[in-house]
């Protein structure tokens, strides 16, 4: 058992829980909407399953607070994301999440979700494609316990911590849509003329943009079409497609090769300068995705889905992107792509006839250049965005990891340690006839041996060799088992477990698998 702080101990889950997973009840989907069918929203229950809710019900099978534990399907070796939470009032939970009662007196029910969030399941949990904690694994999982003023401490502050992370979560999940607000109020201003305003007065300048398409400016062509002809050729060349274009970004870290002719790789290659605009494939979202080819790749070509737009001079391409990225750009798009059928799709045509304010030269390249100051901006902004919440993502499990290394809140000398405060409830329970939980839960095989009164044992009361002859008697335990089978004050009976190890009367076994749980033997 590792170190733990003063008054703390270590004992199995289902020491300080009770375990209602037998009323469970699972229901499909089809079956749940033919019993909420027309029923009004105040008659209706929330419906759980591995991590959270997943629908609704019109009736429900607990109505109490509640841990729920996921059972399978769960992200287990995430330690970002939960695998257990609270839930409190009427409601039913399906198959897929174990019901756990916190035992009063023994265990705050915030305390265990913590922990067991960011408990290590790798020794726990089955499966490859999908993991599952079964009920036996789940009753052993280690507990480190705290006094129970100590995890009601613990808890208090895990609330009032995380609710703070939450809420600056939201906040800064709010930013992107701000941001891109921003870009789109700043391509709004560009492409109007409001930008460079004030660049205009200072100079004695006037509005003065032109009216024009960007067939009349550039000249607009089409890719190379992908076919199964093209492997009697020989000339290999890297070729962008749809998913390398995004809005005023390409992606290049999947860049494909396809063969082509002398004539129409020269037809197709790429030149510093060239905008891409997406075809599209009938959806609105689709269609228009515009890109500026740098010339970040020697001997490039592209596919015919992606259309290519190449000035002729009087046009700056940075200038052209901006205006198929603003709102009036995107608008004619988007009316341009649309055909009698529904659909969206471009074409060379539509994209030649798409109109566009050109102002001169000299303010395009005005544009341009704040434009792409204001862009930078917002692109630093993201950046430290994407810093600031990595480092809160960081903060839950950092927060969680102090808490049960009692690090969080500090330790009370006055306290009841947690070892004596399990010990005390299991006497008790044992003395009302319970047959080995704090308080009547889940089920439990049956005791092999009846204790005569309720006091526990310690180490003074049994021999050298009381773990290892009881697993020579019944077998391989797991941990919890031992502990109930051995009738020692948990304390003892860590120490006694330790002291046999020790002196290679037992051991531990992981099984064949390395996710299997992990049981305790006798060592010959």
């Amino acid at each position: 058992m590792s170190e733990l702080p003063p008054g703390w101990t270590e004992a199995p889950l289902e020491a300080l829980v009770d375990i209602l997973d037998s009323a469970r009840v699972p229901l499909n989907a089809t079956e749940r909407e033919k019993r909420i069918e027309g029923k009004p929203a105040h008659a209706l229950f929330p419906y759980y399953g591995a991590t959270g809710q997943v629908g609704e019900i019109d009736d429900f099978l607990f109505d109490e607070p509640l841990l729920l534990l996921g059972e399978d399907g769960v992200p287990f070796f995430d330690r970002l994301r939960h695998k257990a939470y609270l839930v409190e009032g009427k409601c039913w939970v399906n198959n897929h999440a174990h019901v756990l009662r916190a035992i009063d007196g023994a265990a705050d029910r915030r305390y265990l979700a913590g922990y067991l969030n960011v408990f290590d399941y790798n020794s726990f949990v089955t499966g490859s494609t999908r993991l599952k904690l079964t009920q036996a694994a789940m009753r052993s999982i280690p507990v480190s316990v705290a006094p129970l003023p100590e995890q009601k401490r613990i808890a208090d502050k895990l609330d009032a911590l995380l609710a703070r992370v939450d809420a600056c979560r939201g906040r800064l999940d709010r930013v992107p849509g701000i941001l891109k607000r921003f870009r789109q109020s700043v391509l709004a201003a560009a492409t109007s003329g409001e930008l460079t305003r004030e660049w205009r007065e200072e100079r004695g300048l006037v509005l003065v943009w032109q009216e024009s398409t960007l067939g009349s400016v550039g000249d607009v062509t089409g890719g190379i079409t992908k076919n199964a002809g093209r492997a009697n050729t020989s000339l290999m060349r890297r070729y962008l497609r749809v998913a390398n274009v995004y809005a005023n970004r390409l992606t290049l870290e999947d860049v494909s090769e396809i063969a082509t002719t002398p004539e129409e790789f020269a037809r197709t290659r790429l030149r510093a300068g060239d905008v891409l605009i997406v075809e599209g494939n009938g959806s609105v979202e689709q269609i228009g995705r515009a890109a500026l080819w740098r010339g970040e790749i020697d001997e490039c070509a592209h596919q015919n889905h992606l259309i290519r737009w190449r000035t002729r001079g009087s046009v700056m391409p940075e200038f052209a992107l901006y205006w198929l990225l603003s709102p009036a750009g995107r608008e004619s798009l988007v009316e341009f792509a649309k055909s009698s059928a529904g659909l969206h799709t471009l074409s060379l045509s539509k994209v030649s006839a798409v109109p566009l304010l050109v102002p001169p030269l000299e303010e395009q390249a005005e544009v341009v250049r704040r434009v792409g100051e204001l862009f930078q901006m917002a692109e630093r902004l993201e950046r430290r965005l994407a810093d600031v919440q990595a480092r809160i993502v960081r903060t839950k499990p950092s927060a969680l990891a102090k808490a049960f290394r009692g690090e969080l809140v500090p330790q009370d000398p006055n306290d009841e340690p947690a070892s004596k405060l399990l010990s005390r409830l299991r006497a008790r329970a044992d003395s009302s006839g319970n047959t080995g939980k704090l308080k009547r839960g889940g089920a439990r095989g049956p005791r092999t041996k009846a204790k005569a009164d309720t006091n526990m044992l310690t180490r003074n009361d049994v021999t050298p060799t009381h773990l290892t002859t009881i697993l020579k008697e019944r077998g391989s335990l797991t941990a919890a088992a031992l502990w109930t089978a051995s009738q020692l004050e948990i304390d003892d009976f860590y120490d006694q477990l330790k002291d046999e190890e020790a002196r290679g009367l037992l051991r531990e076994n992981r099984g064949d698998s390395p996710t299997a749980p992990r049981v305790l033997e006798a060592a010959a």
